[in-house]
């Protein structure tokens, strides 16, 4: 996941860094005279919602296992915490590019040259733990996101959100018509001559269309994080109306979904691909229409809208709600202070993203922590990874500037600043 800093400059959940008041305008790439990236406390705080949820799917009882606010808590969370994810990666790319102004000249190079470098990294990062962890892990999917993104980097919130829509209105259509034609024979064959395929079980046609997160019918996501980032979040009526943006499509959506496919529309399909393997890993529905290790869908089946079912009404309503938690947590920071402050230990795991997310993987093999599969049944698993998550990262970064992973990825990327 994934996830900011000179700090805030990192894509989540891979790069976050400085609290928001450690943060100078120029160095996030703020225009003078705009509101203070102080405000954007409000998207680490959405960022470590993201980073529960991933704990949540992977370490929380399953969704059959679940009754109740549990089983709420466990259907928002399946699909909805990696959409929000890729979404605020998108916001972040924004934060590297130039958030309200595009970079130009040497600084736009450079700025594109850290995001190239990021990339390779993430992909190379997430091969590694896939070859542990499975096709779960989202990371390797993240460094080709941010590689597909940057052309788009220059364009304007309208423009990225028109290219967002038309992306979720045909891709799904795309990646259906795409993988049935795609024999487990033809998947064979491309993955003998893929190198990444030989190193993990995440090669460049699961990255691309077959995988848990594939590009296809996920860079929508990512898009419209881009078109968050440009817009100016501090704002009241850009708030009003991306609340209002957001309820719509979330209503439109699913809605539309139900009276056309029946009650069982919004079904998580969360648990019916089988495991992705690895020790800690569980599974995850697949957002990639269907594949050679799965069932594949019907035609009617692209009219549902459940969590991972990659449709276009997936992928609208998931937008909706990512948009909805990015402008709620953004307004309760911006409004209330005193829930500002209680939030710090929150806030500060949204700050260190990538750590979170790559430790709770680590921590899982380490302490044999059993997943989040038919055998896991009891919540106190995943609330001790909450609050060990909470406790690190305020100590830490009480000490530190960025996240342990946060600053070496930082440091990976100063060779950008010779690019002219």
């Amino acid at each position: 996941m994934t996830q900011t800093q000179p700090p805030r400059e990192t894509p989540a959940p891979q790069e976050n860094a400085l609290p928001r008041s450690r943060t100078s305008p120029e160095s996030a790439g703020q225009a003078p005279g705009r509101p203070s990236m102080g405000r954007l406390v409000g998207v680490d705080l959405a960022r470590a919602l993201a980073v529960f949820g991933m704990y949540v799917v992977h370490i929380g009882p399953p969704l059959s296992a679940t009754h109740g606010i549990g089983s709420w808590v466990r259907y928002l969370a399946d699909g909805h915490s990696s959409v929000l994810f890729a979404t605020l990666a998108g916001f972040s790319l924004m934060l590297i590019a130039g958030r309200f102004e595009p970079k130009t000249g040497p600084a736009g190079r450079q700025a594109k040259a850290r995001i190239a470098i990021r990339a390779v990294i993430l992909l190379a990062l997430g091969t590694v733990m896939a070859m542990e962890y499975g096709g779960v892990i989202i990371l390797g999917f993240y460094g080709v996101y941010f590689l597909l993104a940057l052309p788009l980097v220059r364009l304007g919130a309208g423009t990225l959100a028109m290219i967002a829509a038309g992306l979720a209105l045909v891709m799904p259509q795309l990646a259906f018509v795409l993988t049935t034609g795609l024999s487990e024979s033809v998947q064979q064959s491309i993955n003998a001559y893929d190198p990444l395929r030989h190193l993990s079980e995440v090669g460049v046609l699961d990255l691309l269309l077959t995988g848990f997160y594939p590009a296809l019918t996920w860079m929508p996501f990512v898009i419209a994080g881009m078109a968050l980032g440009r817009m100016d979040l501090s704002a009241a009526a850009v708030q009003r109306r991306l609340a209002a943006l957001g309820a719509g499509l979330v209503v439109g959506a699913y809605g539309s979904s139900l009276l056309l496919a029946g009650r069982n529309a919004l079904r998580s399909t969360a648990e019916d691909m089988p495991s992705s393997g690895g020790s800690g890993a569980a599974s995850m529905g697949s957002g990639s229409m269907g594949n050679g290790s799965g069932p594949r869908l019907s035609y009617s089946d692209l009219l549902a809208a459940g969590p991972h079912s990659g449709t276009t009404f997936d992928i609208i309503g998931s937008v909706g709600v990512a948009i909805l938690v990015i402008v709620g947590a953004t307004v309760l920071m911006d409004r209330l202070p005193r829930l500002r402050r209680l939030a710090k230990p929150v806030i500060a795991v949204g700050t260190m993203s990538l750590t979170a997310y790559v430790g709770h993987f680590v921590a899982q093999s380490v302490l044999s922590t059993p997943a989040g599969t038919g055998t896991q049944q009891s919540w106190v698993p995943l609330l001790m990874y909450v609050l060990g998550a909470i406790v690190f990262a305020t100590l830490w970064s009480r000490f530190f500037r960025r996240g342990p992973l946060e600053h070496l990825l930082n440091t990976a990327t100063k060779p950008a600043k010779y690019v002219r």
